[in-house]
């Protein structure tokens, strides 16, 4: 990046770790922590969307969109993350193509699967071979952000079904009783009473989906953790910074980051769950209150 970094071969001391540490590719490493930042940002509010239709589908008189909550909850929960990551994206990804290869290319008499190979008409191909690196990228991380989304969005499901449950129906009772509609119940009592019981369970939701952001490299993603293995891991002298297996200090500066996020999100719902407590008739609620806060 800096003219003097020009020969690696003569600089030493801290001018070798500076230019080191502001290479190409070391940009990407520092990019991949906003990646990982964005994906956070995004997926939390989609997961909590399709867990809230989840728990409300679930809840629901009609049998079909009972079944349909309850189905998606239980499927979800009930398969190793790491196989629904790897078997979703391939289908996902295989079935826009071929819904795509059935409109641009109706004439094509080539099976679409040759063994194990999955081809379709090059103008089916999401995004085009001819598209743009970033377009490819960009794709790839949508995808990822849809199956997080996904499976995090079926444990906040199970999450707010329950927390909907726990509040007490002598408040819903009550609202009917002062002449609500279903819906204003609904609207007015059960969901701003259901915040608090959700809280801590969403809470370790979003402390796991945190741990679980290195999964981004199953989906083709290159996230902190492939950087770090790949510039700490040992260099020839056919690289332009030759050093040796310095995985150990990439990985424990990740430790770091990801203990002072964990720590940060803890002082946040934490002062979330003290705001949504005060004057809830919970325990904590009541500890509030004989502390006269």
């Amino acid at each position: 990046m800096f003219s003097a970094c020009a020969d690696p071969k003569t600089i030493e001391g801290l001018q070798w770790l500076v230019c080191y540490l502001t290479t190409g590719k070391h940009i990407d490493f520092y990019w991949s922590f906003a990646t990982v930042l964005t994906l956070l940002a995004i997926t939390a509010p989609v997961a909590m969307s399709f867990g809230f239709a989840g728990a409300m589908a679930a809840r629901s008189q009609i049998l079909p969109l009972r079944w349909l909550g309850k189905g998606y909850t239980g499927m979800v929960r009930g398969v190793p993350d790491i196989v629904f990551f790897l078997f979703f994206v391939i289908a996902l990804d295989q079935g826009i193509e071929w819904l795509n290869h059935q409109v641009q290319c109706p004439d094509w008499t080539a099976p679409i699967r040759q063994g194990l190979e999955f081809r379709v008409c090059p103008e089916a191909k999401v995004p085009l071979g001819t598209s743009p690196q970033w377009l490819h990228q960009l794709y790839g991380f949508g995808l990822a952000i849809l199956t997080f989304a996904l499976v995090f969005g079926a444990f906040a499901a199970n999450v707010l079904y329950g927390a909907m449950q726990a509040v007490p129906r002598a408040q819903l009772e009550t609202a009917e009783a002062y002449g609500m509609s279903a819906s204003q119940v609904f609207r007015r009592i059960l969901v701003p009473q259901m915040w608090v019981y959700a809280l801590p369970g969403l809470s370790n939701l979003w402390m796991i989906l945190i741990k679980a952001t290195p999964l981004l490299f199953l989906l083709g993603v290159q996230d902190i953790v492939y950087w770090a293995r790949e510039l700490g891991g040992a260099k020839t002298s056919a690289y332009e910074y030759p050093h040796g297996d310095w995985r150990l200090y990439y990985f424990l500066f990740l430790l770091v980051f990801y203990l002072s996020f964990t720590r940060l999100s803890e002082i946040v719902l934490g002062r979330i769950t003290a705001k949504l407590s005060r004057g809830q008739a919970t325990a904590a609620g009541e500890a509030m209150r004989k502390a006269g806060i």
